[in-house]
């Protein structure tokens, strides 16, 4: 592949000589911050930033992630792997990472955020024994749950919403944080079935690893198709 199309936050700012116009264009205004940050000595928690020039590229392919684009994800996941120690889609120390969209301009409250990727059933178990902390852990997995059926299904935020009220109605209680994790663990439960139930349980949109006995690596590249259609979609709008 000739053109370098994903740098990790680590290389970005070095990449570019300087030139932060240039790098701001490639890297989105959050990518080129994060590599800058970066090279200023911040403890800012590693990643990698994929180009704006893979958004065009995807465009370019008929709205497809090509063979080479996501064997280079991939390859950058695992060196996120060996930076941290931690391994995407492992049940006793999973690496949950965030995915965050981005512009060459500032576009305030218009871009999407998923967290938590790499949580599932399993995964959710080895983060409360990692932490010791079944609330946090089941917190965690709820907030991905609902981030990925509104930012990537568009199932919006209400139905989610509306049993995190019930629940609290019933346990008695005004404020999220009230909610212990047995609570959360229900809740996860709720969110899965309306995910279900909106989607159609024989939709192929199903197969993902919340709903399934599927690794986590299912919602990452739908997650990344999602995420460049919906900036296009933004973009028109």
């Amino acid at each position: 592949m000739s053109k370098k199309y994903l740098y990790y936050f680590s290389e970005g700012n070095e990449a570019f000589g300087g030139d932060k116009v240039t790098m701001k264009n490639t890297l989105g205004g959050k990518g080129a911050g994060l590599a800058e940050m970066t090279a200023a000595g911040m403890p800012v928690p590693q990643g990698f930033t994929i180009t704006t020039d893979a958004c065009t590229q995807y465009y370019a392919d008929g709205r497809q992630i090509n063979d080479e684009i996501t064997a280079d994800i991939f390859e950058h996941l695992k060196g996120l792997e060996k930076i941290t120690g931690k391994k995407f889609g492992d049940n006793t120390n999973p690496l949950l990472v965030s995915v965050r969209s981005g512009a060459r301009q500032s576009m305030p409250g218009m871009m999407d955020t998923i967290l938590n990727l790499g949580l599932n059933d399993q995964a959710v178990e080895g983060l409360a024994k990692k932490t010791n902390n079944p609330r946090f852990a089941y917190d965690c997995y709820r907030r991905f749950i609902q981030m990925y059926s509104d930012v990537v299904m568009e199932l919006g935020k209400s139905f989610f919403e509306e049993r995190i009220d019930a629940m609290k109605e019933r346990k008695g209680v005004k404020q999220d944080v009230e909610l212990d994790a047995n609570d959360l663990k229900e809740l996860v439960k709720e969110f899965k079935q309306i995910y279900l139930e909106k989607q159609g349980e024989e939709s192929s949109l199903t197969a993902v690893s919340f709903v399934e006995d599927r690794d986590v690596f299912s919602e990452l590249g739908f997650l990344e198709d999602k995420v460049w259609t919906r900036y296009v979609k933004m973009k028109k709008n």
